[in-house]
């Protein structure tokens, strides 16, 4: 999964024009992810996720039988291009997601079931010097790279596992558009939409026996995570005051997200 406002160049790993690239691991400067706005997390991941970021849905566009697609991602900002979870180089939050964890790593598709192994050369820890190697001398995947496939094959998977989780409430219809809107110090307002959330009208109208279902195929709980989760827009809000507060004077305000 390559997401341009965090993935800038992203190539596709060959062992023969990258027998020498070694990597600087693990990944302690998150500064490459300053831009990142929001970003996808997995049906598993929601029981970490949603006490760290709001976890809120946006469309995905068309899948390959034309319906139409959701996703679910972590807020990480308030405004275009804004991440309050990096501070410097820091990461603010306990938590990264999956596909966050695997920077400088990321997929893409090749064919309608091959993935290649990319990596973001644009991040200063590849190199040819010093850090981790991908390759044997031979060119076979070293350690790291058998150890990446492997993971990312795993993410894989658990994306499929959330897109059916997504496509079941698209079933429901129980997904509308979401609109946040707080006030902030002196009065102004802040709005951020864009993003859809689980309308607990409509999943109280759900027939019992469809709750029974949602309930024992794991849907109902993430629900309910989902649920929890908005609470850290009050946290994003705060953040966001600060940051704005800390801005040199003169500096043109954030553009709203949605």
């Amino acid at each position: 999964m390559i997401n341009q406002n965090l993935h800038r160049q992203p190539v596709a790993l060959d062992s023969v024009q990258h027998r020498g690239l070694k990597l600087r691991l693990p990944v302690t400067d998150w500064s490459p992810a300053a831009g990142l706005n929001a970003l996808f997390v997995a049906a598993g991941e929601f029981g970490d996720a949603c006490r760290e970021f709001p976890i809120v849905f946006v469309r995905a566009g068309k899948g390959p039988d034309g319906k139409d697609q959701v996703a679910p991602v972590a807020v990480f900002g308030l405004a275009q291009n804004q991440n309050l979870y990096v501070t410097g180089d820091r990461w603010r939050a306990q938590f990264i997601p999956m596909v966050l964890g695997m920077y400088p790593f990321c997929l893409a598709r090749v064919g309608d079931d091959r993935f290649a192994v990319c990596v973001d050369m644009a991040w200063p820890g590849a190199n040819t010097d010093d850090g981790m190697p991908l390759f044997e001398a031979d060119g076979q995947p070293a350690p790291l790279l058998k150890s990446t496939q492997q993971q990312l094959e795993r993410m894989e998977a658990e994306i499929q596992r959330t897109r059916l989780v997504c496509q079941r409430l698209l079933e429901l219809d129980v997904l509308r558009e979401m609109r946040f809107e707080a006030t902030l110090p002196g009065g102004g307002k802040h709005t951020v939409d864009g993003f859809l959330t689980v309308d607990d009208k409509q999943m109280t109208a759900l027939p019992d026996a469809v709750v029974g279902e949602l309930h024992r195929n794991g849907i109902l709980g993430l629900v309910h995570l989902h649920w929890v989760s908005l609470a850290n827009m009050r946290r994003l809000i705060d953040w966001h005051v600060e940051r704005a507060a800390a801005a040199p004077a003169g500096a043109p305000a954030p553009a709203a997200a949605g």
